[in-house]
């Protein structure tokens, strides 16, 4: 259930209710957004009634949530918006996250993201570890990746976005990233949600190959029931029968989940087809269903990359579909 209360309410009275679900073995999230304060509570409904929540100062009413997830719906906030170093996601910016795959060298990722910062892009991806197929692929510079990607934000002023595979690398990749996301392979690896959870940074949360939505959801609550409410849903692309595209892009999530949760969703064209010529269009197509942005492979040589280079747009053709996207925005937001 959510307890809502006046946006006029005084911090006492948030702490005396927050207290007094606590004192009964209520588990409480503070949620403070622009137009109404929501103490989320989670716990045994059957000790409610003789608490007098809704008598209490401050307290406009008690909204007892049917879905799952709880801190994910839309019914404990309308809209999330998370600020990220000097840009925002989920609010009027167009968020594009781009970069290459994975960081190979220092040369490739400096061109990489002068290249992405002159076309408009507003954080830096790139992979220190690297979940593969074959344990005989690329795995990444690790730590040493890290470190490269952190002077590339530094020099060109772009926060990076990177993946983090398990509880023991989640501080050390903490050190070094703005955001930290965890890939459709780790959606359901509770440990390594609950984990994120404790930390203060966003997180990037990319769907399942075979997630529904309720599952998908379900994830991020997993995270925000750790107190990180921070998160930012990607979709990526499902496992289908389809076998002409590396995976199908489910375009009508992004929309579905803007009905029924109030974090931001933004789209990755590039994992979803797994081809270069596909991603223009299925980048215009991801804003303009409402995604919040996109995240976009990019790399100085694609033929040359260790890790994904098909579907990997070079700086040329980034720039370009740069430019069409930045009108189509301003077109979608006149």
């Amino acid at each position: 259930m959510i307890v809502v209360m006046r946006v006029s309410s005084k911090e006492s009275e948030i702490n005396a209710v927050k207290s007094k679900l606590e004192g009964v073995g209520f588990k409480t999230h503070l949620i403070q957004g622009v137009e109404r304060i929501v103490i989320g509570a989670i716990g045994d409904k059957r000790a409610l009634p003789s608490l007098g929540i809704d008598l209490m100062e401050g307290v406009e009413k008690i909204v007892h949530i049917m879905n799952p997830y709880k801190l994910v719906s839309k019914e404990v906030k309308e809209k999330t918006i998370i600020q990220i170093g000097s840009t925002s996601v989920g609010g009027d910016i167009m968020t594009v996250v781009a970069g290459p795959c994975a960081v190979e060298s220092e040369e490739q990722l400096m061109e990489s993201a002068k290249a992405v910062k002159e076309a408009g892009a507003t954080m830096l991806r790139g992979g220190a570890f690297k979940p593969r197929t074959s344990p005989y692929s690329f795995q990444g510079l690790q730590e040493e990746g890290l470190k490269l990607l952190r002077d590339a934000s530094k020099i060109y002023d772009l926060p990076i976005v990177t993946e983090v595979m398990n509880i023991k690398t989640v501080e050390l990749v903490a050190e070094y990233a703005d955001v930290l996301q965890i890939g459709a392979r780790n959606m359901q690896n509770f440990d390594l949600l609950k984990e994120v959870g404790r930390m203060k940074k966003p997180v990037v949360l990319k769907r399942g190959l075979s997630a529904t939505l309720e599952e998908f959801l379900m994830a991020a609550e997993y995270i925000m029931s750790e107190g990180n409410y921070e998160v930012i849903l990607c979709e990526r692309g499902i496992r289908t029968f389809e076998t002409a595209t590396r995976n199908t892009l489910d375009l009508s999530i992004v929309p579905l989940i803007k009905q029924t949760s109030h974090l931001p969703v933004i789209v990755d064209p590039s994992h979803a087809t797994g081809t270069w010529k596909l991603v223009a269009p299925m980048s215009k197509g991801s804003l303009a269903v409402g995604a919040d942005g996109l995240m976009i492979e990019v790399h100085p040589n694609p033929p040359e990359a260790l890790c994904d280079g098909s579907q990997s747009l070079t700086p040329e053709n980034f720039n370009k579909l740069m430019q069409e996207l930045q009108s189509m925005h301003s077109l979608l937001h006149a």
